[in-house]
């Protein structure tokens, strides 16, 4: 790893069991937002969001007028839960089962009357073992994660001017802790047909709330080869998308993902990084718009 780069080198295999640890750790923690807040279109209450030094559930409504928050500090390696009553308990991110998480989590909560019932079973995953079981996943690599952080950080922030291009209804730069991927989605306006669904421990329910409506969708995701992935792809898919050319040069797309990818190293080594990474937004949004027939005049912001 470089000493202190701007877009961190970050290869998958090199933090694969931290990942894997740290996703059911942020799955627990998804979950009880989950639990906590009004059902909002698309599932939009359930993704966790980017802060200046981890990321957060933002407030969620407590017990007897208190709000409160869970705030994953990924540099100083400590998860804060604050009330709106100035009440605080922390607990280590260190070495430790997901099993053992969930229960230091579950009590710090019902140490502050903050007690949350969640169905234990990780989602988007084969083979899921419930959190109070799961032994198997305990590593814990803080500098990785704080590279996967410095990472999100960099993403966000190129997803934002993207994002500010679109007039129409688009979705917060958010991290969807189900695949742990960090996502931005625009929406055509139209509704879309039901989703045929697949994802394990997902209910059809799940899949149609989230596809409810036509979009066009980009992320990043820690995944694959390598050092993990840009992808973009459209939903419901329409006649001449996959074959659309796209932006950049390393884009392609991935028949067993469904979806165009990017390579993470290619943004990371290029010489302009954020030119890049737009290049590959702009261009799969396009080749989804254009193919799909959205009215990008009404749409979109004039550049």
């Amino acid at each position: 790893m470089s000493p202190d780069p701007v877009w961190p080198e970050l290869p998958v295999a090199s933090w694969e069991p931290t990942r894997d640890t740290l996703a059911l750790w942020l799955q627990v923690i998804g979950k009880i937002r989950i639990a906590r807040t009004p059902l909002l279109n698309h599932w939009w209450n359930a993704p966790l969001y980017v802060t200046t030094r981890g990321l957060t559930t933002s407030p969620m409504p407590g017990e007897a007028g208190r709000s409160f928050a869970i705030d994953v500090d990924l540099v100083d390696h400590r998860l804060d839960v604050t009330t709106t009553r100035g009440e605080r308990s922390s607990m280590a991110l260190e070495p430790k089962s997901v099993k053992d998480f969930h229960a230091e989590l579950g009590e710090l909560l019902t140490g502050l009357g903050l007690a949350t019932e969640i169905w234990p079973v990780p989602v988007e995953l084969p083979d899921a073992i419930p959190f109070p079981e799961d032994t198997v996943h305990a590593a814990y690599d803080a500098e990785a994660v704080t590279a996967f952080w410095r990472t999100l950080v960099e993403v966000e922030r190129v997803f934002e001017v993207f994002r500010a291009r679109f007039l129409g209804k688009s979705s917060p730069v958010h991290l969807f802790w189900g695949a742990l991927d960090l996502a931005t989605t625009r929406f055509s306006g139209r509704g879309a047909p039901p989703h045929p669904g697949g994802m394990p421990n997902c209910g059809p329910h799940v899949m149609h709330e989230a596809y409810s409506h036509e979009v066009s969708s980009s992320g990043y995701w820690p995944g694959g080869e390598g050092e993990g992935l840009f992808y973009a792809y459209a939903y419901p898919d329409p006649d001449g998308y996959r074959t659309r050319p796209v932006g950049p040069a390393a884009a392609r797309w991935d028949d067993a993902l469904g979806e165009f990818v990017l390579p993470y190293t290619a943004v990371r080594t290029a010489r302009d990084p954020d030119a890049v990474l737009l290049d590959f937004l702009q261009s799969t949004y396009e080749a989804a718009a254009d193919t799909a027939g959205w009215d990008r005049t009404a749409l979109e912001r004039a550049r």
